[in-house]
C-alpha cells in the first residue's frame, strides 16, 4: 500500500479537503507528530482511527516498522501538526525510505503556511526561495551571508521568540529599507500581516507581546538598484 501525505490545516479547520478527510477515515492507522494535537484535529472531525507518533526525535527509531507495516498491506498516513508534512516537519526520511524499498508515496495537495504569507506579501512571487528555519546557532551567520545577494524573494520560518533578533540581522545584512512582510497567526481570528520596510516591521513589533507561527517574507536584492 501506499504512503499517504495528509496536510492538515496551518489554524482553520475548516481547511481540511474533503480528500483528506476520506484518507484518514480509511487509514489503518495515523503517523502523528503530536498525538496530543491530531487528536484535538481527529475528534473535530469525527475520525476513530488508531495514531502513533511519529517526530523528529523518534523518526530513525520508527522507519523500520514503519515499512514493514507498509509492506504488510496496511494503510498508513502521515500529518504533522499543522500544514504539510516533510516540509519543515518530519517526513523527509519516511519519504526517503519509501522510495529506496519500492513504496510508492501519495502526497496530498493542501495546508501550507508559506504559500498564503508569500502571496499576502505583494513581494514578487514569480521566483522565491524558502529558507524555513534558520539554523538556531551553529552556521546561522554563514546562512544569512549567502543570502546576501539573493534576487529572489525570500521565505523563512521562525518563533515568536526568536523574531526581533531575526529581524535585527536581516536589517543588518539586507539594510532597513528592504521591502518585506511578517504573516502571524495565519488563517486564525487574530491573522496579522505586517508590511512595509526591515525598519517599519520592527518598530511594529519592538514593543509587543508576540505570539503564534511566524513566517517573514523578504525582497530579494534589486540589482538596478544596488548598482
Amino acid at each position: 500500500m501506499p504512503l499517504k501525505i495528509v496536510p492538515t490545516p496551518i489554524g482553520n479547520l475548516e481547511d481540511i479537503t474533503l480528500r483528506a478527510i476520506k484518507v484518514l477515515e480509511s487509514s489503518d492507522l495515523i503517523l502523528a507528530e503530536d498525538t496530543r494535537k491530531s487528536g484535538i484535529l481527529l475528534k473535530h472531525l469525527e475520525i476513530k482511527r488508531p495514531m502513533q507518533s511519529f517526530h523528529i526525535f523518534n523518526e530513525h527509531k520508527q522507519l523500520d516498522n514503519v515499512i514493514k507495516n507498509l509492506k504488510e498491506g496496511n494503510t498508513i498516513s502521515l500529518i504533522s501538526d499543522a500544514g504539510t508534512p516533510a516540509i519543515s516537519d518530519p517526513g523527509f526520511l519516511l519519504v526517503r525510505a519509501c522510495i529506496e524499498n519500492d513504496i510508492t508515496v501519495e502526497c496530498l495537495p493542501g495546508a501550507t503556511a508559506f504559500v498564503p504569507a508569500l502571496v499576502n506579501s505583494g513581494l514578487p512571487s514569480d521566483s522565491f526561495v524558502f529558507e524555513g528555519f534558520l539554523p538556531p546557532k551553529k552556521g546561522r551567520k554563514t546562512k544569512l551571508d549567502s543570502l546576501a545577494e539573493e534576487p529572489r524573494t525570500m521565505i523563512f520560518y521562525e518563533s515568536p521568540h526568536r523574531l526581533l533578533k531575526c529581524l535585527n540581522e536581516f536589517i543588518a545584512l539586507f539594510g532597513s529599507e528592504r521591502r518585506a512582510c511578517v504573516s502571524r497567526e495565519l488563517t486564525k481570528i487574530h491573522e496579522e500581516n505586517v508590511r512595509g520596510t526591515l525598519s517599519e516591521i520592527l518598530a511594529n513589533f519592538a514593543d509587543r507581546s508576540i505570539k503564534g507561527e511566524i513566517v517573514i517574507i523578504v525582497e530579494g536584492l534589486n540589482r538596478k538598484k544596488s548598482k
